[in-house]
């Protein structure tokens, strides 16, 4: 049986005998019209479709991401019912699969060739889903069919996408949008890139669309659960929420993206070329180069539909901008609706007196009249061109139009085709135009041919996000060009097939990718020259670059492939290559207004596509089946997908480690951190919850000393040490020097005796076997009633028979300055365990409270007061604490590695008054010292 699955709205597919994809619920609301609505809600609760996995498996190899999407769903219902499978992919991705299981029947996806006259339809619907229904630059795949009562379904879809560089980071995003809470949940990412990784950060969950759906507690790191391994070349990033935790981030199941951002090393100025069985990738981003002098002119819609936030947004992000040009630039502002408003008729350079004029004309834009798109373009293209010809520095600079508009062309010229033509006969590749669309009602179709036909980009804003930001970060991208007019060459006789050679401009933090074929698989060196302009001078790179062959991994994907290049494995560098060609192909016949070329064009595109498997305007996908289900067809599909090489998962993790009586497990999500802490210089923080109050002190130690933080060595049979360590103090500082805590030992005595050390870079556990534990991977060990946590480079998690948990923070430098120095910092997490004849630095305060004996007439307790924050510190106050009377006065301090600011009340001089004794009397002989002078009744012993 052969199903055809048609495009509706966009990438939907229509499966059996369904007429449509139905929207999520919309059947639901037809039939709640009948029922009450108590009645209503119990039927949905009992018969929704459940969804019992959600999983993403994706494997990006050198920037080029293959990706598998695995969703299970159980029909609860007692009767057939419709279930819908939806997934927002990237917009620059092409889907490369889709199968679907119902019951035992198996329906098997393939690409075929579309029909011509369909061709400019799909494209047109392709559009307009991405503007409705989708996040930006994202669209949205959509699958429904019939499922048996009480039967499961499984949907597994694959797609493939090369990142682009933009601002100096690659970034990759996943869609983790479930619309219920799952039982089995989790995003595998594995990073491999043989040039290394030089930075890796994982954002919080993040929706633009829909307010407080997307973040969880915390939302200054990674999303909760999430665990990263990495070494030099290679990073394995897992998010693997519990129900619990899925409830924590939005009560009714996640509704964000789960976003990596990563750069790569660089080496050499002319780039780095991989090679693998034939197909070649040239990756060039150069640095360290001069910025080229701007000529810009800011275009504004100041028409009607501008007013409000809108055009309050965009004004400041403009005085922003203002500021960030170079005094080499030149530049001029323009505001249109139906009348043409030019702020100077010609460009002005840069100076405090012209940026000061240019904002006062911003502020006094006011919204009125129509939209003249047309005319706006053409008098900004004019003031460019006529610069650049009186100045005689064209080949020196770079030319940009940055062009903003919330709505459709209404006054003069209307219709697309002539603006378009207008503008590209004016501009004339030298003018590039970077454009960004406000709102629903823009014509973004229009917007982006401008850019595409004029060497420039272009972005879309929703109405409900900040315009203002979305402008700032999209003109950081253009704000330094360093090169113009490039071209790359290979010798013709070396390289065939090879996609675009020439750009107009490169900015910094962008990437220029070019991949192609060689004439010869056994080349050793391929001869690369590069011409360009910079601010300089003409130059010309000329080099022999030494190929570096790879060997081609299993298939990531995990789903047959096209054998290309005549050997059974992936060659993810022959994937990049069609991938580029494609879209390359694609974006020509847009731009395209001869016939017989667009006809070319279409029939190149379509023939790569179909070999490829790349779901595009000009291909379609049939369903096959259904077929008998086999055994292992899921891993065929995904369930396996997207594991890095073999051997390089093995190290990161750790692979071959003794593990004695310890038991190894898969890592969980460290414990939450409290307030109580030592951190930094040192700085000291006690929280007492029964007041709401937080009291901080800091201890100016000297290098050696060793610490006696928390001391319970005769009750719970815990006491941890801690060693501090020198360095200069910061210049103009009003210390001698600073100190911080480079070692913690923690020794438990009940019910085994145990040793921990724990430095930034090991952790050494003695508990009758020694382990060696390098802090620079994730892995944990326990026995005994004793569990150590490692989270790569991040912190260490110490459970003592799950009533005792510290967490050390692990503070490492890239380039520590000569008064930094690689630290810990310790944090109580759970003190239940202690007893109550605890005592040390921090133990001392952990089963007692506190008290304010004069209230102050200011900040309430613990809460922030804007008018002392001004000046750093607040009224003075004195605490009542263990019978202590302590002067105190109000700060802010940052914890957790200086990302999260507190309140508090802070006790001077070394909070002589605060402690018991003196600090020389929580001063411990070697880290291994569990006695005690001060307490009750506590002596000192080993």
């Amino acid at each position: 049986m052969l199903l055809l699955l048609g495009l509706c709205l966009g990438l939907s597919l229509c499966v059996g005998s369904q007429e449509e994809a139905q929207s999520w619920g919309h059947s639901s609301e037809q039939d709640g019209l009948r029922v009450p609505r108590q009645v209503r809600l119990l039927q949905r609760l009992k018969t929704k479709p459940l969804m019992t996995e959600f999983s993403v498996k994706s494997t990006i190899i050198s920037r080029y991401a293959f990706t598998t999407v695995s969703c299970r769903m159980l029909n609860r219902a007692s009767e057939d019912q419709d279930i819908e499978f939806q997934m927002q992919i990237p917009a620059a991705a092409f889907i490369t699969n889709f199968t679907m299981l119902i019951g035992d029947k198996v329906y098997q996806g393939e690409i075929t060739e579309r029909e011509k006259k369909s061709g400019d339809r799909v494209k047109e619907k392709r559009n307009k889903t991405t503007e409705e229904n989708g996040e930006k630059g994202t669209e949205i795949f959509r699958a429904s069919a019939v499922i048996p009562s009480k039967d499961k379904a499984a949907f597994f879809l694959s797609y493939e996408e090369l990142l682009q560089r933009r601002l100096g980071k690659y970034e990759h995003s996943i869609s983790v949008r479930p619309q219920q809470l799952s039982g089995r949940l989790s995003v595998d990412v594995n990073i491999l890139e043989s040039a290394g990784i030089a930075s890796l950060e994982v954002l919080p969950l993040h929706n633009s669309r829909q307010r407080g759906s997307g973040r969880g507690e915390d939302d200054s790191g990674p999303p909760p659960s999430t665990v990263i391994n990495q070494n030099e070349t290679f990073a394995n990033i897992i998010f693997k929420p519990t129900v619990v935790q899925q409830a924590r981030i939005a009560q009714n199941g996640i509704l964000g993206d789960f976003i990596i951002r990563y750069d790569v090393n660089r080496e050499q100025s002319i780039g780095d070329i991989q090679v693998l069985n034939g197909y070649f990738v040239h990756y060039f981003a150069p640095k360290d180069l001069p910025p080229l002098p701007k000529n810009v002119v800011f275009v504004l819609d100041s028409s009607a539909s501008m007013v409000g936030t809108k055009l309050r947004q965009t004004k400041d992000a403009l005085f922003t901008i203002l500021h960030d040009l170079r005094p080499q630039d030149r530049f001029s502002i323009i505001g249109f609706s139906n009348r043409i408003k030019v702020w100077k008729d010609h460009l002005i350079s840069v100076t405090p007196d012209s940026i000061r004029d240019g904002k006062v004309y911003i502020h006094h834009m006011s919204p009125t009249g129509g939209t003249d798109i047309n005319g706006a373009l053409q008098r900004a293209i004019r003031l460019l061109n006529k610069y650049v010809a009186h100045s005689g520095i064209g080949d020196r600079s770079v030319s940009l139009i940055v062009f903003l508009t919330d709505g459709k062309p209404t006054v003069g010229e209307t219709h697309t085709l002539k603006i378009l033509n207008n503008t590209r006969e004016a501009a004339r590749g030298q003018v590039c135009i970077f454009t960004i669309g406000i709102g629903n009602d823009v014509d973004f179709r229009l917007l982006e041919k401008l850019s595409l036909e004029n060497c420039g980009l272009t972005r879309r804003v929703h109405e409900e996000e900040d315009a203002g930001s979305q402008l700032i970060g999209f003109y950081d991208e253009i704000r330094t060009p360093l090169l113009s007019d490039i071209r790359i060459d290979y010798p013709p006789s070396s390289v065939v097939q090879a996609t675009k050679t020439l750009f107009p401009n490169y900015f910094n933090g962008s990437e220029i990718i070019i991949a192609g074929k060689l004439v010869d698989r056994k080349l050793d060196h391929l001869h690369v020259e590069v011409t360009a302009s910079n601010s300089k001078k003409f130059i010309i790179l000329k080099t022999d670059v030494p190929v570096r062959p790879q060997k081609a991994g299993k298939d990531v994907t995990g789903s047959p492939r096209p054998g290309g290049d005549g050997e059974g494995d992936t060659n993810h560098i022959e994937r990049l290559w069609s991938y580029l060609t494609t879209k390359e192909l694609l974006s020509s016949w847009l731009q395209s207004d001869d016939e017989p070329e667009k006809e070319r064009l279409r029939q190149r595109a379509q023939a790569l596509a179909v070999s490829y498997r790349f779901l595009t305007p000009f291909t379609s996908m049939k369903l096959r089946g259904p077929v008998p289900r086999m055994d292992g067809l899921e891993e065929a599909h995904g369930m396996s997908a997207a594991m890095g090489p073999e051997p390089v998962v093995q190290s990161v993790r750790g692979a071959g480690t003794q593990p004695g009586p310890l038991l190894k497990k898969p890592y969980q999500p460290r414990i939450k951190i409290s307030k109580t802490s030592v951190d930094g210089d040192p700085h000291f923080v006690v929280d007492f919850p029964l007041s709401r109050l937080t009291v901080c002190f800091n201890i100016d130690g000297q290098p050696g000393d060793i610490l006696r933080l928390v001391s319970d060595h005769r009750d719970s049979g815990v006491t941890v040490n801690g060693e501090l360590i020198g360095a200069p103090a910061p210049p103009n500082g009003h210390k001698k020097q600073r100190t911080y805590l480079r070692t913690i030992t923690i020794l438990i005595n009940k019910p085994e005796r145990s040793y921990l050390e724990i430095t930034p870079s090991r952790v050494i556990l003695d508990g009758g076997d020694r382990l060696v534990l390098p802090c620079n991977q994730s892995v944990v060990v326990g026995s005994w009633g004793l569990e150590v946590s490692v989270s790569a480079n991040a912190n260490v998690t110490v459970t003592i028979q799950g009533s005792i948990a510290f967490v050390i923070l692990i503070h490492l430098y890239k380039k520590p300055a000569p008064f930094q120095r690689h630290h810990l910092g310790f944090y109580i997490a759970n003190s239940e365990g202690l007893s109550s004849n605890c005592h040390g630095l921090l133990g001392q305060f952990l089963n007692q409270d506190a008290r304010l004996t004069e209230d102050p007439a200011g900040p309430s307790q613990n809460l922030t007061h804007p008018l002392l924050l001004q000046v750093g510190e607040g009224p003075e106050a004195v605490l009542t604490v263990k019978g202590h009377q302590v002067p105190v006065v109000w700060k802010q301090r940052k914890i957790y590695n200086g990302e999260e600011q507190i309140d508090c009340w802070f006790a001077r001089n070394n909070a002589a008054k605060l402690i018991d004794g003196e600090y020389k009397d929580y001063l411990a002989s070697h880290p291994f010292d569990t006695g005690m002078t001060l307490g009750r009744g506590m002596s000192r012993e080993l």
